[in-house]
């Protein structure tokens, strides 16, 4: 097939607000031995890339493209004989012309060229656009599940902003599992949202004392585990509501990166505290693959259901707007924000 030389793409000249967010033209991607050259169909939108575009995760350069996490058709496969002949890769399946979901830092442009081990393959069955809306909220919730605490038949865990893209995954699977699943979250429609993908229990946070009511629901005893992606505002009290023995995973920092913790703060309970990154459990590609495989077969058998809030369009202002939606703390946005590429 003919491909163009340069593709359209969302980039920052420089760290900011959501007014650096500019639609650009840039050269064709180059593809490296090992990559996968891919046409691209749709971005998910997530936490990560308003961290990278405000510069409190490190960009190397500028222009950088923003995104790291599209969905699309294969274009080219690697040219690297050993490539080839790994035998993970030859069990992924990638064949030209089928989709794939990747997940790589800059990929928010019509064509991308990515490293093999971030490439997943997709289903049949299963659109481009939910696979994008799948990737790495999917992945994350799929490995925190198993890596950063292992939730298990009889837990009971807190989920903060439960009716998030990745808080309703974390629901659907605690109640896969068999744990009980406290979340929280800003409105009574998306504490309804919640409840119908797996949460017991959600607590109102703008009209409740989150500490009091995690509390009474446990007898006083706390959670065996909390998954906070909010960060700053919600990470004192969290130690308040574990269990003796009980883990912390920080996930996120919606509303500001966590502050420094004195080690000591862990004695009372000895409480263990991670921040983990997906990535990191999805490292080798043996790791991704498995874990890839295991997301996508929960989506495709209907055991993971991937709600879908918005498609922005393929804009500057449509980037711009999916951003700030986004950030709202108690904000409007239930499930996934998608940029459908044209």
């Amino acid at each position: 097939m003919s491909l163009p030389a340069t593709v359209d793409a969302i980039t920052i000249p420089h760290i900011g607000g959501v007014e650096v967010i500019q639609k650009t033209s840039i050269p064709f991607p180059k593809q490296n031995p090992g990559d996968i050259l891919i046409k691209v169909e749709y971005c998910g939108v997530n936490f990560i890339d308003t961290y990278y575009r405000q510069g409190l995760y490190k960009y190397q350069s500028f222009p950088a493209a923003l995104g790291k996490e599209t969905s699309g058709i294969i274009v080219a496969l690697p040219t690297d004989e050993s490539v080839l002949s790994n035998e993970t890769f030859k069990k992924q399946g990638y064949k030209v012309g089928g989709k794939v979901a990747a997940d790589f830092l800059g990929t928010h442009a019509t064509y991308i060229s990515v490293p093999w081990k971030s490439v997943y393959p997709v289903p049949d069955s299963v659109p481009t656009k939910i696979a994008a809306a799948a990737l790495l909220q999917g992945l994350t919730a799929v490995t925190f599940f198993e890596e950063a605490y292992k939730v298990k038949k009889g837990d009971t865990i807190l989920v903060h902003t439960v009716a998030g893209g990745l808080g309703l995954l974390f629901a659907q699977l605690g109640r896969r599992i068999g744990a009980t699943v406290i979340g929280t979250t800003s409105s009574q429609e998306k504490a309804d949202l919640a409840k119908q993908n797996g949460a017991d229990h959600v607590i109102l946070y703008p009209v409740e004392n989150t500490v009091e009511r995690v509390l009474e629901l446990t007898n006083g005893q706390g959670v065996d585990a909390i998954f906070d992606g909010v960060g700053k505002d919600t990470f004192d009290d969290d130690f308040k509501m574990l269990k003796r023995k009980g883990t912390l995973v920080s996930v996120g920092n919606a509303s500001g990166p966590v502050p420094p913790v004195p080690l000591l703060k862990l004695v009372e309970k000895n409480t263990v505290l991670l921040r983990p990154t997906m990535n990191n459990y999805v490292y080798t590609p043996e790791e991704a693959a498995h874990y890839g495989k295991a997301l996508f077969q929960l989506v495709e058998s209907g055991e993971l259901k991937i709600k879908i809030f918005h498609e922005y369009p393929f804009t500057a202002e449509g980037v711009r707007q999916a951003h700030t939606d986004l950030t709202q703390r108690g904000g409007k946005t239930i499930g996934k924000l998608l940029i459908k590429v044209d």
